[in-house]
């Protein structure tokens, strides 16, 4: 008679998977959790008198083809925080303290001390950025997936008065954009990535000079979690918009934040570029608008502040060991980037 695991699903390997992961998922609990791993739905209760309107900003995205570098290093302790990140960046952007994350994990073969070393970062992120883990599903899909290959996607809520949502819709001329240092690519351009280094185990293995570390180890960076520090700049200044610099760079996703009218002049040469995109560009033989335009090329995040706020906030970011810097302003014309 033939069985599940005939057909490739391991049921037991499922259960002994979310006994591994519990204890990771026990670190990111808030009081708001009603509910334990292991429940058909998650629950979350909302604790209204803090919010006079309160407004649910969700955000949901993967961490795409890098994913690939991670299994040619065989390390998966940190996609996770990819993960979270992805999320829980998006949406900070319109102000909102995330709440809760949830993960989708699909397996060619359920193996339970990889899924829980990937829920291990994971848990990492959310506890980055003070949300709790409230549930997830590990599918297992023999056939669909390689052995020892995976998919990972994430899902967060979080929440904000609607009269302290961040829209962009008050920037004006004049306004000064502030750049938020990246830890390196973060989870974008991956595909582009491996096109130009052709990466296998090996390559990964080897020690770049200018990293200090192997290349596997550069590309496997986890992406920077912006959260805590959004919510502390939004309680002292106002900030007037934020775009997070994700797929389509500098050129997409910086007029996101711009209302009509209005577009943006970049200086490049205000922060400093990291090696990895000087070894991009020079072995891609890019030109620069192309880098720009797929590339966070070392600015994770772009904050809107008024003018004559803008090195108050530099100031205070840097006496808080953060990598800030002054990278452009907001000038009159079509929607739009100019590099200069």
């Amino acid at each position: 008679m033939i069985n599940y695991k005939d057909a490739g699903v391991d049921v037991e390997a499922g259960y002994e998977s979310t006994k591994l992961l519990k204890e990771h998922v026990k670190k990111t609990m808030r009081p708001e959790v009603l509910s334990d791993i292991g429940g058909f739905g998650g629950l979350f209760s909302l604790a209204k008198e803090k919010y006079n309107q309160p407004v649910l900003v969700s955000g949901t995205d993967g961490v795409g083809t890098k994913l690939k570098i991670a299994f040619l290093m065989d390390k998966h302790d940190s996609i996770g925080i990819d993960c979270v990140a992805m999320c829980v960046n998006d949406i900070i952007c319109s102000g909102a303290e995330p709440l809760f994350f949830l993960d989708y994990i699909a397996v060619g073969k359920n193996k339970p001390e990889k899924i829980a070393s990937i829920v291990k970062g994971v848990a990492d992120g959310c506890v980055s950025s003070g949300c709790a883990i409230l549930g997830g599903e590990t599918a297992e899909m023999p056939g669909f997936y390689q052995d020892g290959e995976y998919d990972l996607v994430g899902f967060a809520v979080g929440i904000v008065d609607k009269e302290k949502i961040i829209d962009g819709k008050n920037i004006k001329k004049g306004d000064k954009l502030i750049g938020l240092a990246s830890t390196g690519l973060h989870s974008n351009g991956y595909s582009l990535v491996r096109k130009i280094l052709n990466p296998n185990s090996k390559k990964m293995q080897e020690h770049i000079e200018a990293f200090g570390r192997s290349l596997g180890e550069e590309l496997l960076e986890p992406t920077r979690i912006y959260v805590r520090t959004i919510l502390d700049l939004k309680e002292k200044f106002e900030i007037k918009g934020i775009s997070h610099i994700t797929g389509g760079g500098f050129i997409e996703n910086i007029p996101r934040m711009v209302p009509g009218g209005l577009r943006v002049k970049i200086n490049v040469d205000s922060w400093p570029e990291l090696p990895v995109f000087k070894l991009l560009e020079r072995v891609g033989n890019f030109e620069k608008i192309q880098m720009y335009n797929t590339f966070n090329m070392g600015i994770g995040m772009v904050i809107a502040v008024n003018d004559d706020s803008a090195n108050n906030i530099i100031k205070y970011l840097n006496e808080k060991n953060e990598k800030a810097y002054i990278i452009g302003e907001i000038v009159e014309g079509e929607s739009g980037v100019d590099l200069c």
